[in-house]
């Protein structure tokens, strides 16, 4: 327990991560009323948009309209997710000032995912990280199925530690472990991210729970336990994957604040603007008879 951080960092991914697996689109004008919303909750990373093909995501066709519309708050970073060089020159001509590059630990969902190899992913980054570098932009990378794929089952904790360590040679500041269809435990949690910090420095790797199976948090909290102390996180538990069936949502913001209030570890955010925020997508979203969102409004949660 004397590993466990004073500061734990959280990553809302809710605008991204958690809003692209609607079915219905959302208005880019509330989008960018809830990613406002969020950056008065006191968080320092709200994920913002994709700039990814409308072909393979219509959700986030507005990419543009979203991250030049928000409300950009000093010493909050708005990090968007590129998929290649084409997406990074969106970002770009849009103004974006830090970018997310993602690949796989396993090579068939890669390929679903992103239809390359894991290598192939690393290869077309590589331009990608080179105009970061150029223009001073910050590149944080993702690693999907960092324990389990719903393709090829479980996956061995060194498979996402070479990744990881590819991700880190090629530049990224920080690396996201993200269990993306939720199959972990906090024993397989553990394992994953001590094997990965074997390579790679734990204050470089931050963790990605979908909460499939209702374990999310104790991941979470045994991931803390070893140090780690970046989190990822979806207000109201927004997301999923359009790539792996039957995969829910993420990890809900509200509950990591919570737990880790509990835990008297700082986060320097507020809970009362985080319910507000989680309240008005909720809302947003519960007059579309496709939402994918599962879980209550938040307010009723408040006392748990």
């Amino acid at each position: 327990m004397d590993k466990l951080p004073k500061f734990v960092k959280i990553v809302e991914v809710g605008p991204r991560d958690g809003l692209q697996n609607e079915k219905n689109i959302v208005p880019a004008t509330v989008k960018i009323e809830f990613i406002n919303r969020l950056s008065r909750t006191g968080l320092k990373t709200i994920e913002a948009t994709s700039f990814v093909s409308p072909k393979w995501i219509p959700q986030l066709a507005d990419a543009q309209e979203v991250y030049t519309g928000i409300e950009k708050k000093p010493r909050v970073a708005y990090p968007v997710l590129v998929p290649n060089e084409k997406g990074m020159q969106r970002a770009l001509d849009a103004g974006a000032r830090e970018v997310s590059i993602f690949t796989a630990a396993s090579e068939t969902f890669n390929q679903k995912n992103s239809n390359c190899s894991i290598a192939g992913s690393i290869e077309r980054f590589k331009p990608v990280v080179a105009l970061a570098t150029k223009h001073d932009i910050r590149v944080r990378g993702y690693i999907s199925t960092a324990i389990g794929c719903p393709y090829e089952g479980p996956i061995a904790p060194e498979a996402v530690a070479r990744v990881a360590k590819e991700l880190a040679n090629l530049g990224c500041y920080e690396i996201s472990l993200g269990d993306t269809i939720g199959v972990g435990t906090p024993v397989k949690a553990q394992r994953m991210l001590a094997a990965v910090a074997a390579e790679v420095p734990m204050q470089k790797l931050a963790v990605h729970f979908h909460d499939t199976y209702g374990q999310a948090l104790a991941n979470i909290h045994a991931c803390l336990e070893l140090g780690v102390a970046v989190v990822d996180s979806s207000t109201s538990g927004l997301g999923g994957c359009p790539y792996a069936k039957g995969a829910t949502g993420n990890v809900a913001t509200e509950d990591v604040l919570f737990m880790l209030t509990g835990m008297d570890i700082e986060t320097g955010m507020d809970m009362d603007k985080l319910l507000e925020a989680g309240n008005f997508i909720s809302n947003a979203l519960a007059r579309r008879p496709e939402s994918k969102l599962g879980r209550v409004p938040v307010d009723s949660r408040r006392n748990p």
